[in-house]
């Protein structure tokens, strides 16, 4: 298996992806909830951004059984149109800047064309950080879970 990596290594000047080491159990779904754990990462490696003794929880979902987190309050129909065709628009931007690449472009309308790109991811990621505030950390204080704080700081982080 190595040498079939590094045989693709040599092919395309990437590494493949090896598979993700499953996530740690109890990170705060509703599987361990009930049983009122929570996963803490023992490591720095045990997450990317984790802490030793920080509380983890699997970006793509549930810890436990693997299966995706979802709002409990369905985003409106308008608010997804708008993001999806935002995302579109990025994807599209993207797309271009792949084939300024391709086609040797002068660096600096590269670079024009990346900020563009990440100015409009920006836009997308407080539209949905708003509606994120307005909808689930609410919903969560309201139910008593201060815990979605600590969430939302994280998040704060890494958008700033």
């Amino acid at each position: 298996m190595a040498e079939s990596r590094d045989a693709d290594t040599a092919r395309t000047g990437e590494a493949s992806k090896a598979p993700k080491a499953p996530a740690p159990t109890g990170a705060g779904c509703a599987c361990s909830e009930a049983a009122g754990e929570v996963a803490r990462a023992e490591t720095p490696s045990a997450h990317a951004s984790a802490e030793p003794g920080d509380a983890v929880v699997a970006e793509e979902g549930c810890c436990c059984c693997g299966s995706p987190r979802y709002k409990n309050t369905p985003r409106s129909a308008e608010l997804q149109r708008s993001v999806t065709t935002r995302l579109n628009r990025v994807i599209g931007q993207l797309n271009g800047v792949k084939s300024m690449i391709e086609d040797n472009r002068y660096c600096g309308d590269v670079l024009t064309q990346l900020a563009a790109a990440q100015s409009a991811l920006s836009a997308v990621s407080r539209i949905v950080l708003q509606n994120h505030l307005e909808t689930c950390v609410v919903e969560r204080i309201q139910q008593g879970d201060t815990e979605v704080i600590d969430e939302l700081m994280g998040l704060i982080k890494k958008f700033s």
